[in-house]
């Protein structure tokens, strides 16, 4: 796997800090594409495009750390309400990169999957994401999950009306309700909760994004937009994890 190498950055040393301290899942928001290139004097398209330069590299290090799992928000329920020619600009930046990268990314053993509703999606969209799914089903590296057309609230609605209708098909009664359960209806059931979820562009919320999953999440907003996101960023995350001290309630 090509990887965004950088002297900055003591890999072994993060792969170690990623074995100490258990970090198996990243969250990103990735905020900043449109104010980078506003601030560069660009289109808002040539910031996006380099947002995807800042995904690969993002996946070229978590492979590097050992990090198993890595979810990143590309559009969400709300980005419909951008102007109709930003909407399909991303609908063809999706098509066009997983098309142009899923060799690369399956030949190195890299597992895709999309988190959200994608029956939204033009058919033909939705052909090329789930043969690139398809492709990688069996691939046993990092599992990059992209949430496309995904909004937490979203989620939890469509999980509470699986489980409802469970109930009325007698399948389970309401006893058998419990947090597993409801886990085992959202998007991320095969995955454990993310760790860590790190949030570029200096925004400090989480716009409807794994609002179950993040309970127990450290959040890292970092005041770097996401097309300057690279190895040596995700480390300087990865260090800030390792001083973090997790409590879970105690």
């Amino acid at each position: 796997m090509k990887t965004i190498y950088s002297e900055k950055t003591n890999t072994d040393e993060i792969r170690e800090i990623v074995k100490e301290t258990n970090l198996q899942h990243i969250a990103i928001i990735m905020d900043g594409n449109r104010r980078w290139a506003k601030n560069k004097g660009l289109p808002s398209a040539v910031g996006h495009k380099k947002g995807v330069d800042a995904l690969k590299a993002a996946v070229y290090a978590c492979n590097d750390f050992g990090i198993k799992y890595l979810t990143v928000y590309a559009f969400s329920t709300e980005n419909w309400n951008r102007k109709p020619e930003e909407v399909d600009f991303l609908m063809n930046l999706l098509g066009h990169t997983i098309k142009n990268e899923l060799s690369e990314l399956d030949a190195n053993n890299v597992v895709i999957t999309f988190l959200g509703d994608l029956t939204r999606l033009a058919p033909k969209l939705q052909e090329i994401l789930y043969h690139a799914i398809d492709v990688t089903k069996n691939n046993t590296g990092v599992h990059l999950q992209i949430a496309f057309n995904y909004g937490a609230r979203d989620e939890i609605v469509t999980a509470a009306k699986k489980l409802a209708k469970k109930i009325t098909t007698g399948e389970i009664s309401v006893t058998d309700i419990n947090e597993t359960a409801f886990a085992n209806e959202l998007y991320t059931s095969h995955m454990p909760d993310p760790d860590l979820l790190i949030r570029t562009g200096g925004e400090k919320r989480i716009s409807n994004y794994l609002l179950w999953q993040i309970a127990y999440a450290e959040i890292l907003v970092m005041q770097e937009y996401w097309p300057e996101f690279n190895k040596d960023t995700l480390a300087m995350a990865i260090e800030e994890f390792h001083n973090r001290h997790r409590r879970y309630g105690k």
